[in-house]
């Protein structure tokens, strides 16, 4: 990590040429020139809110880029959050933040990491401190954060509106990013994508869309959450939400609705009752997967088949060889959401179930692992973890590999207990990956002396593969389960996601 001291607001960063005009940012510290809230799209307001995003108009003069700007975000996604992600009020909410060694220098041609922010698709914001991009670009990566429009105003049907609305707005950054990262420094053929949780599910969605292809060349995948609502189930949502604030569904008839009502509704709608939204024992995960549900969430605002942007499901469409030549890393946290879940099942009934379900010893081995290092009382929140993001993760690693993409695709699994929480937690790995652990909240998420040595080594990793567009690691094509684990130091275990494997065998065959 740097020891650089950060500069003031009157140390100006050199002013770039962007396609809607000229911005001028600030330096963070000697390495690391950032260029806040920069418009990518026109505000989504008025006429545009339920729209597509339209292209920024040209702006006359030099413009200020030394703040971060308005965010989608409005409320925040509970009452206690992992990671701050500040609301900022204003119109302008479509912005991207510019982090970046080498301001002007076209000659540069750095690569470049962008980062789409988590927050269940309904909340989040890029503006948190810790997706400061100032040490990929002590490592020479300009990283960049990008906004895009949440809950029922980025993914709910409207009748007349476009769907998937969140993921136009991420396309149009991406868009943005080709056509202006150069002056930063950047080259816009060595751009990755990469985000955390929904951020995660964006990227593996605009991995499997056929219109995001050639916009980027890899993809990083933080507990990646997996969504693919039908329209009929996304219609149902959105007739429903209007009929209880007793409106037509149409487009002219939202228009007039005013965002705080529609954010005082949003969350009591946003749940397809098809879709089983968790699992409390291992016969009941069983009977869900061999149902077609595999990591499958349940939100109803999120990444939509929608014809255009997904003509078919992610996983699918990786089936179809869609994003087959992009490079891909993805993992999971060890314990991710392993909270309390009532269940009167005990760890040896589950063993048991396991067995005859026909999992093999080691396997079964290295679930019960998992649950003794947090506690056997937390076995059906590891269950819970298993249903929501460890098993899409061993499917899509078994999908790319039998559609010729493995020698593409790297696991990881963070194994790196926290001292606050004696678990390996959802959003845990974020600091370490951006090495940023000085930052507000990391200590009171992860204790107070999370392990520099170990940020080193993830941070570097990403680096790497940001940089080559491959990693120096065995890949799905030569162990289909295995995995780099980050757990004090790093490890190769290429059996690391045996369980999961087998047990989507188990479903699927």
């Amino acid at each position: 990590m740097t020891s650089n001291p950060y500069y003031g607001i009157t140390h100006r960063a050199p002013v770039v040429h962007t396609t809607s005009g000229d911005v001028y940012g600030r330096w963070q510290n000697a390495s690391s020139a950032a260029y806040l809230g920069i418009p990518f799209a026109e505000a989504p307001v008025g006429t545009l809110r339920f729209q597509a995003p339209q292209p920024h108009a040209a702006w006359d003069g030099i413009r200020p880029a030394v703040e971060y700007g308005p965010t989608p975000q409005r409320r925040p996604f509970g009452p206690a959050v992992t990671i701050p992600e500040p609301s900022i009020p204003g119109d302008s909410t479509l912005n991207v933040n510019v982090f970046t060694p080498a301001p002007r220098d076209t000659s540069a041609h750095l690569p470049v990491y962008v980062w789409i922010h988590g927050g269940g698709y309904f909340a989040g914001s890029p503006s948190s401190p810790w997706y400061n991009g100032r040490e990929f670009n002590a490592d020479g990566v300009v990283t960049v954060s990008i906004s895009y429009r949440l809950g029922f105003q980025g993914f709910g049907w409207v009748d007349g509106a476009p769907l998937n609305r969140g993921l136009l707005d991420q396309i149009a950054a991406l868009t943005w990013v080709q056509e202006n990262i150069e002056q930063f420094g950047g080259d816009p053929a060595k751009v990755t994508i990469g985000g955390q949780s929904a951020g995660g599910g964006s990227v593996l969605a605009l991995l499997g869309s056929a219109k995001a292809q050639g916009l980027f060349r890899g993809v990083i995948s933080e507990s990646g959450a997996f969504n693919a609502v039908t329209v009929e189930q996304a219609e149902a949502i959105g007739r429903a939400m209007a009929d209880a604030l007793g409106i037509n569904p149409t487009i002219e008839a939202w228009s007039q609705v005013d965002e705080n009502t529609i954010l005082d509704h949003e969350r009591d709608f946003n749940d397809i009752k098809e879709i089983p939204s968790s699992a409390s024992s291992i016969d009941e995960l069983i009977g869900i997967m061999k149902r077609g549900f595999i990591s499958d969430s349940s939100l109803g605002y999120a990444p939509t088949v929608d014809g255009d942007v997904l003509t078919e499901a992610p996983r699918e469409a990786y089936r179809h060889g869609v994003g087959s030549g992009v490079a891909l890393l993805a993992g999971t946290v060890r314990n991710e959401f392993s909270f309390p879940v009532p269940t009167a099942h005990t760890l040896a009934d589950e063993e048991a179930a396991l067995h005859d379900a026909g999992i093999s010893d080691e396997a079964i081995a290295r679930f019960s692992s998992k649950v003794h290092r947090i506690g056997e009382h937390l076995v059906g929140g590891q269950i819970l973890t298993e249903h929501m993001f460890t098993l899409g993760l061993a499917h899509t690693a078994l999908i790319r590999k039998e559609s010729g993409a493995g020698e593409r695709t790297w696991l990881y699994d963070f194994a790196q207990m926290s001292s606050v929480s004696n678990a390996s937690m959802h959003c845990d790995e974020i600091p370490y990956a951006f090495n940023v652990l000085d930052e507000p909240k990391v200590r009171e998420v992860l204790g107070d002396h999370p392990s520099q040595p170990l940020a080193d080594a993830i941070h570097g990793r990403w680096v790497e593969f940001i940089t080559n567009g491959t990693l120096d690691a065995p890949s799905v094509a030569e162990h289909d389960c295995g995995a780099i684990q980050f757990l004090g130091s790093e490890r190769y275990d290429d059996h690391a996601y045996l369980f999961e494997k087998e047990l989507v065998e188990l479903a699927t065959h």
